[in-house]
């Protein structure tokens, strides 16, 4: 995993529950299971650009916002 792995997920995860979301709410707006939502804030999986852009207009942020966030996690 990179070095944004963890950190972006733990951007992810903290922009869900500031919009009160489930990873199950989250995934269902992205379009992705739930269970991935949950590999990605732990940082065991790596999204690809198009789930980034997926998660990103599903938590109403822009991508080079959210990855600002990561990077300051």
């Amino acid at each position: 995993m990179g070095r944004l792995g963890k950190p972006l997920g733990r951007a992810i995860r903290r922009r869900r529950q500031e919009l009160g979301l489930s990873q199950e709410a989250l995934g269902l707006l992205a379009e992705v299971h739930w269970t991935y939502i949950s590999q990605l804030e732990r940082g065991v999986k790596s999204p690809t650009l198009r789930v980034i852009e997926d998660l990103a207009e599903a938590l109403q942020i822009e991508v080079s916002v959210l990855m600002q966030r990561a990077e300051h996690e």
